[in-house]
Formats: structure tokens, sequence, C-alpha cells
């Protein structure tokens, strides 16, 4: 597969995460249905966190099974060390960043405020870009090693995440009011913030073949990914709906689970 078909699939991966921002766009809906879309995307966040830090932590398995038998240590404790600091590096620059946008909110009010849901949204989309830029990578180094059909199904697989990624991306938003909406170029930035690094790792990872920077990206996005689902369960739990939460939260995880198992029985 040559460079510019694997840049042209990277970018098509990431693009399905369009396919599901329109939903910020719903309006009159009911406060159960907007607990359960909100609630709904924490289950797929949820899932996201599983599944990007079981790809970060399986190299350092394998390097410590290397250890193990007899290797010097140096590759792993490499490996583990990175994975921790790029964890707690996501999260905590995620918390920092969010942060100072709730004291400009705030400005002179000592009164504490929660996040507004667009800044959920773009945490949510910064987290998902850091996960979709090691996919990227995995799409780029595929193709390059030549393992045409592999990466194929890697660009399928990452397609059929992405929607669902850009579902809890906007759902969160589907609560504002008649007006106050996000615009269309706000979700087109949220779609290129969350999208546009698959089709970076692409190029990247064509080029480039590094276990070391798929460890660093996915634990950013692990880090980042957590702080988003403690905020989305915040918002979640103002509506005082616990059941009604409760059940879009485990829909919400399962789907993303099935879909995620629909593709390992692929091949992806």
């Amino acid at each position: 597969m040559s460079f510019a078909q694997t840049v042209v699939l990277a970018a098509f991966a990431g693009g399905t995460i369009f396919l599901g921002l329109p939903v910020a766009k719903l309006r009159g809906l009911s406060r159960s249905w907007q607990a359960s879309l909100t609630t709904a995307a924490g289950g797929v966040i949820l899932f996201l966190i599983y599944d990007v830090l079981s790809q970060a932590i399986e190299p350092v398995s394998q390097s410590l099974d290397a250890t193990r038998a007899g290797d010097p240590p140096g590759k792993f404790l490499l490996y583990a060390a990175v994975l921790a600091g790029s964890i707690a590096a996501g999260l905590l620059s995620v918390t920092y960043v969010t942060g100072r946008m709730t004291e400009r909110l705030r400005g002179p009010n000592p009164t504490p405020i929660s996040l507004s849901p667009q800044h959920i949204a773009l945490g949510t989309a910064m987290g998902l870009g850091l996960h979709n830029f090691s996919e990227g990578l995995a799409i780029g180094g595929s193709a390059a090693a030549g393992a045409t059909s592999f990466a194929t199904l890697l660009v399928i697989g990452f397609a059929m995440h992405n929607a669902t990624e850009g579902f809890a991306i906007a759902a969160p938003m589907s609560q504002l009011g008649q007006g106050a909406g996000p615009s269309w170029p706000f979700l087109g930035l949220a779609g290129v913030v969350g999208g546009g690094p698959t089709f970076l790792g692409g190029m990247i990872g064509y080029t480039i073949a590094s276990p070391l920077l798929s460890i660093l990206f996915l634990g950013l996005a692990a880090g980042a990914l957590v702080f988003v689902f403690n905020e989305t369960m915040a918002v979640s739990r103002r509506f005082a709906l616990p059941m009604t939460g409760g059940v879009a939260l485990t829909i919400g995880f399962l789907a993303a689970l099935g879909t995620d198992f629909l593709l390992t029985a692929a091949g992806a």
C-alpha cells in the first residue's frame, strides 16, 4: 500500500467521527432523554478508557515477559515509566486547562460552577484525538510493513469506532436549550480535534515504527478520558434520575463493547 493510499484511508477512518456529531443539534428532548443521551455517552467513554489502557499495557506486559525471560530490564522500565507518566500528564493537563476555563467563566464570582457541555465536548474530543493518533500509527505501520489486508481491516474497524466516538462528543450538548446549542463551526472544530489525529498518525506511522510513541499517546488519551468520564457523570447526576442513568450507562458501554467484539471477530 502506497503512502498516498495510507493517508487517504487514515483520513477516512478519522472522518467518520463526524457522523455522530449531529446528535448535538437535537432539541425539545425530555429530561429523561437528555439524561439517557449524556450517560450513554459516558458508557462509550468508559469502554474507551478500558480499550485504550489495554492497548497501552500490552507492549509493557510483553517487555516485562522478556525481562522475566532474561532480557535486561531497561526496556520494561522505560515503557512502564512512559505509560505512568503519560497517564498522569493526560489527566492533569486536561484538569489544568479546564480549570482555567472555569475560572474565566466564573470571573470575580466566588461561587463554584461546573464545566459547560461545550467544554466537556472539547475535552472529550481532545482525549479521543490522542487515542485516534495512536490508531493512525497502527494503520500507517501496518501499511508500511506490507500488511495491506490487515491495514484495511484496521481502517474499517477504526471508522466504525469513530462513529460512536462522535456520539460521545455530541450527546452531552443535546441538553442545551433552544438557541443555546453548539454551532456547526464548533461541531466541525470538535470533529477535527477528535478525528484529525488519525490522519496525522497514519502519515507518521508509515514512516516511523515506534511502540514507545504509541504508548505515550495512548497513555495521554487514557488520562484525558478519565477526566472527561468524571465530568460527564457529574452532568448526568444533576438530572437526578439514577435508574435511567444506570440503564443508559450500561447500554452505552455494552454497545461500544459489542462493536469491538464484532471487529475482533472480523479480524480487525
